[in-house]
């Protein structure tokens, strides 16, 4: 693979590294006023690092919406997500709605700017949630803090009626950091208008998805039935005092 290149705007229209910009069409003149579009917001250069391939580039991530590649602006880096040239959406007005309500109750990467073809966000330094628990051994301690984070999120996310609409997938979405900071990401499939469902996603996806195995949650938590009742109780009722009694249940703090 390549090693990191850091690529100022003022000359990427002439290299290779310029497909991010409006992929996956090939429109000069489209590319030209992207650019344009990036600079007035402060974007300087992309930064071509992580774990996915693009066409031999590596960028952070791709999806149906967006590739998702590092860039500097304002001399910090940023995670900069681009809407693709063939995205079923005109702009990323809405998906920037949504991720500051995120943000209005500290979850998600915060939003620096906005446009129509680009969000600006902070930087999260982590691993997909999938590959943190399929890594290196994980203590009981640690993998109780990340839990505990994880649904303190997805309960703020909860109250304020925003359900992120992909949790079920959490290995996408979540990002875990080495301390065992999380952040999860990702809200284009969010929605205000539809029942929430990220606390009951997210645990159901610990105890019984594809990372359960590796994460040991049978040994964990024994007491299946009873967390499974209260979460029940708290999906019926969505209150804090249903919420602090899942936590309970679960043998977690500082949720």
């Amino acid at each position: 693979m390549d090693k990191v290149r850091t690529i100022p705007l003022s000359v990427i229209r002439e290299t290779r590294y310029s497909r991010v910009v409006n992929y996956p069409a090939q429109d000069g003149t489209e590319a030209d006023a992207r650019l344009r579009e990036l600079a007035a917001i402060g974007v300087t250069a992309i930064r071509f690092a992580g774990p996915t391939l693009l066409e031999g580039l590596e960028i952070l991530g791709k999806g149906c919406v967006g590739l998702v590649t590092q860039a500097i602006c304002d001399e910090q880096l940023v995670a900069l997500k681009i809407r693709r040239a063939d995205a079923d959406r005109p702009s990323m007005d809405e998906e920037a709605r949504l991720l500051r309500v995120a943000n209005s109750v500290g979850v998600g990467p915060e939003l620096v700017s906005a446009t129509r073809n680009f969000l600006v966000m902070e930087m999260f330094d982590g691993l997909p949630l999938f590959k943190w628990a399929n890594g290196p051994r994980k203590g009981r301690r640690l993998l109780r803090q990340v839990l505990s984070n994880l649904l303190g999120s997805c309960f703020k996310l909860d109250a304020v009626g925003l359900d992120h609409g992909e949790l079920s997938h959490a290995p996408r979405n979540v990002l875990v950091g080495a301390n065992g900071g999380t952040c999860i990401v990702d809200f284009e499939s969010a929605s205000t208008a539809r029942r929430v469902a990220n606390v009951t996603s997210l645990l159901q996806y610990f105890l019984f998805g594809s990372i359960s195995h590796a994460l040991e949650t049978q040994r964990m938590f024994p007491r299946k039935q009873d967390i499974l009742r209260a979460l029940a109780r708290y999906k019926h009722s969505g209150s804090l005092e249903s919420y602090l009694q899942l936590v309970r249940e679960l043998g977690l703090t500082g949720s």
